[in-house]
């Protein structure tokens, strides 16, 4: 009886020997912070950064926005081949590039097609020197940006980067919606717009625009005014070379020279004898005198 009693209790205090070795345990685990991140690895003599990480872009993120490109324009646009091959080895290309980009330039193109150009002939365009080459595609371009309602206000004639006066004019007149361009040796329209913001114009000419410094034939020089015929002077005769002239044939009769006091005598040609008698007649008149 006894023994049955002292069994509970036994019990009991096995149970409080076990709650209080589980507590022991559980206050003596380090205690972990869930909001810790992970400790980055350290690289030796990296410096430490403090603050928020600002995230790298992407390595596909799209480059920032350049000037317009006209050549890149044009290829896109297609059939302009040979007015891009103008633009790059004149170094134009290059040039607008610069100057759009560093200034608040503004400018209109009237680019000729490959159509354009093939008129022009074989060998054209490989007759001409690279300054006149590049006057050439200076010509097709207005400092300027011009809307097709811009040209009905145009003053003429337009300057162009080639230049003004008379080895470049170039007059734009308009009809309804047609735009016309003439260069004084060619005359075509506008056919169509390529592109246009509010910086850059690019219009479409089926002819190339041919100014007068390049394709005009060149003045030749005036000549030089003939120099006057040389006045000659009157020939001096005397009785003896009267004998010695009677083969000449010119019809100005010779005026013979005499001394002083005496009568200058017009001789007459005649045949060798007549002229001997009347040289004889002159001197024994002036033998006597």
């Amino acid at each position: 009886m006894m023994k049955q009693q002292n069994q509970p209790l036994f019990s009991l205090t096995l149970l409080l020997i076990f709650f209080s070795h589980c507590t022991k345990i559980l206050s003596q685990a380090p205690s972990a912070s869930p909001a810790a991140a992970p400790a980055a690895s350290a690289t030796p003599g990296a410096p430490t950064i403090t603050g928020p990480v600002v995230q790298a872009p992407p390595a596909d993120a799209p480059a920032p926005s350049g000037p317009t490109n006209i050549t890149k324009i044009l290829e896109k646009a297609g059939g302009y081949k040979v007015f891009i091959r103008l633009l790059k080895s004149t170094q134009v290309d290059n040039q607008l590039y610069r100057q759009l980009n560093n200034s608040n330039s503004q400018l209109t193109v009237f680019a000729p097609t490959d159509d354009a150009f093939s008129n022009l002939g074989t060998g054209t365009l490989n007759s001409l020197s690279d300054e006149q080459k590049g006057q050439l595609v200076q010509f097709h371009l207005i400092p300027d940006f011009l809307t097709i309602q811009n040209f009905q206000t145009i003053s003429n004639p337009v300057r162009t980067q080639a230049g003004s006066g008379l080895d470049y004019p170039l007059n734009i007149t308009t009809s309804g919606n047609s735009v016309n361009i003439s260069s004084g040796l060619v005359n075509t329209s506008i056919s169509g717009t390529v592109y246009s913001d509010n910086q850059i114009a690019i219009y479409q000419v089926d002819s190339v625009l041919q100014p007068y410094g390049v394709f005009s034939p060149k003045r030749q020089p005036p000549s030089p005014a003939p120099a006057p015929a040389p006045v000659l002077g009157k020939p001096k005769l005397n009785s003896s070379s009267s004998d010695s002239d009677d083969s000449d044939t010119s019809t100005t009769p010779p005026v013979a020279e005499v001394k002083s006091g005496a009568v200058p005598t017009v001789l007459p040609k005649f045949n060798g004898i007549v002229s001997i008698a009347v040289a004889v007649v002159a001197a024994a008149a002036l033998s006597f005198s």
